[in-house]
């Protein structure tokens, strides 16, 4: 089996290729924007790196040719001065459903968020709801995974988790005081693999979030511990970080906004969990967070 990869070079992205490289069955064109992208690439006989343009219809279509399922992974929570949720999310997710198309790839797996709606008061969750749209209304088979936050090696969310975890003292927006559903990043790839091979008829949405729900002052509090550590939590009022954030973006033109500050700091919360329609075994919060740290370590 062949699979394109968009976005190749995200922490998802690379963690994919590492899954993919375990199975000799399959082979995968790695879909990144840059040469400096292409060059975070792994080296592997399976992997074929290319670099693509959104705009270029003609040469993403050939990108796409002979692919049996494209894996869109690219996408941002934040904007700026090149990049907005319009563009990134939405026109680039058109792009290659326009491109698969015109390649007759028969299958889209399309990773969305928690949240997302087309018609949501929030700006980065209507345009990947929007995206979701332009999946389901395009005729192509397709599984739509919306995940909670991810934590594994590398992802964002583990860096400023151990970051503000290894301090002594730290303010935390709105004190902590939201859930949230951490998912491993491995468990991610594990179902995205399974959904390409098994390309279920239609298109289907899925949630896929962690096995255990916790608010993030205790998820600071139990990766400071597991550090050996202690840390003292004080509060961020949410207003005063979007007035900050507010003021800084119109300043450097980009970067954190009230929008991501309400993405941040909304409760993960779903009501039916697709792990099993999926066909993966969760993997407890505990060993996800034991196995961050021992990847720090060995860095």
């Amino acid at each position: 089996m062949k699979i394109a990869v968009t976005g190749a070079n995200s922490s998802v992205g690379l963690n994919l290729l590492a899954h993919i490289s375990n199975h000799d069955e399959l082979s995968v064109i790695a879909a990144v924007r840059s040469e400096k992208a292409m060059a975070s690439l792994p080296n592997s006989p399976q992997i074929d790196a290319r670099i693509i343009s959104y705009q270029d219809q003609d040469g993403l279509a050939d990108t796409l040719e002979g692919v049996d399922c494209v894996v869109h992974l690219a996408g941002i929570l934040i904007e700026s001065k090149h990049s907005n949720y319009s563009s990134a999310n939405v026109a680039a997710t058109a792009a290659v459903v326009a491109a698969a198309k015109r390649a007759e790839v028969k299958y889209i797996v399309f990773i969305s968020v928690i949240g997302a709606h087309p018609d949501s008061t929030n700006t980065y969750f209507r345009s990947k709801g929007l995206a979701e749209k332009l999946i389901l209304d395009s005729g192509i088979g397709a599984c739509i995974i919306r995940t909670s936050i991810l934590l594994g090696p590398g992802t964002a969310g583990a860096e400023a988790l151990f970051g503000m975890a290894s301090q002594p003292n730290a303010r935390v927006l709105g004190g902590g005081n939201y859930s949230m559903r951490p998912l491993d990043i491995d468990d991610l790839s594990k179902a995205i693999l399974n959904s390409c091979q098994a390309q279920t008829e239609g298109a289907t949405v899925h949630e896929l979030a962690g096995p255990e729900p916790v608010l993030y002052r205790d998820l600071i509090r139990r990766a400071a511990k597991l550090m050996g550590g202690e840390i003292r939590l004080a509060s961020m009022p949410i207003w005063l970080a979007k007035l900050g954030a507010s003021i800084s973006y119109r300043l450097k033109g980009g970067g954190i906004t009230a929008t991501v500050i309400d993405v941040i700091t909304a409760d993960e919360v779903i009501l039916s969990n697709a792990d099993k329609a999926l066909g993966i075994t969760l993997t407890p919060l505990q060993t996800t967070l034991e196995k961050i740290l021992e990847k720090k370590k060995k860095s």
